[in-house]
């Protein structure tokens, strides 16, 4: 589990493609990192193998190259790292678990100020599951949805996020990695548990409505 806090940048230094999988050796700089645990790869829980001298060495299965930009990486990437999160530590962000949904292109960014408006496609299979003011994780930063449509969603970079993150650097066509929020995920699983193929959205196309959630029994 990981909170979507970005604690450093790291650098994908060999990727080496074995059969379906790949093999990668990514460049850290953390203290007493121990093979076995896990660590958030632009938002893609890997784990430990063996550790370097530079980083560590992980392996990515078929199933991770499928949905996440590991698949399209060069020796060279710029990467956010975070280790997962210790017991009793500050959830500052929200829950991530390193299960990354899709990928997805960035359609457009507009400076705000000090801030960047930056704004993301929003697939299909994730319609129901981004909703305005909740969280998403993008390349496994925690963000704050300040807006949302049928087929995209809106975000604001902070200057914090803008200096520590990469975010601030992908352009209109560059491709990221989306973790819809998990507690989304349970929810319209649940709301579909009656059949539905699909669960429902409103006619906004924003995800869950009151009037939904009362109609499931969530609400009274």
């Amino acid at each position: 589990m990981f909170t979507g806090l970005v604690e450093q940048s790291g650098e994908i230094l060999r990727i080496e493609r074995r059969g379906p999988d790949a093999a990668l050796v990514v460049r850290a700089a953390f203290d007493g990192l121990s093979p076995g645990e896990s660590v958030a790869v632009d938002g893609v829980c890997l784990t430990v193998g063996q550790v370097l001298g530079q980083g560590f060495a992980a392996v990515a299965s078929a199933e991770t190259l499928a949905r996440t930009t590991l698949s399209r990486t060069e020796p060279g990437r710029s990467v956010h790292l975070e280790r997962a999160l210790a017991v009793g530590g500050r959830m500052g962000g929200h829950i991530v678990t390193g299960h990354v949904d899709a990928v997805a292109r960035v359609l457009d960014r507009q400076p705000a100020g000090r801030a960047l408006e930056v704004t993301y496609e929003l697939p299909a299979s994730l319609a129901a599951l981004v909703a305005e003011k909740g969280s998403v994780a993008v390349d496994g930063v925690s963000l704050t949805v300040n807006a949302v449509t049928t087929d995209a969603f809106r975000v604001m970079l902070v200057p914090f996020t803008r200096e520590k993150t990469h975010l601030d650097r992908v352009r209109p066509g560059d491709e990221v990695n989306l973790e819809a929020d998990v507690l989304a995920r349970y929810v319209a699983r649940a709301l579909g548990r009656a059949g539905e193929s699909k669960p429902d959205v409103g006619a906004s196309g924003g995800g869950l409505s009151l009037e939904l959630l009362a109609k499931q029994g969530f609400m009274r």
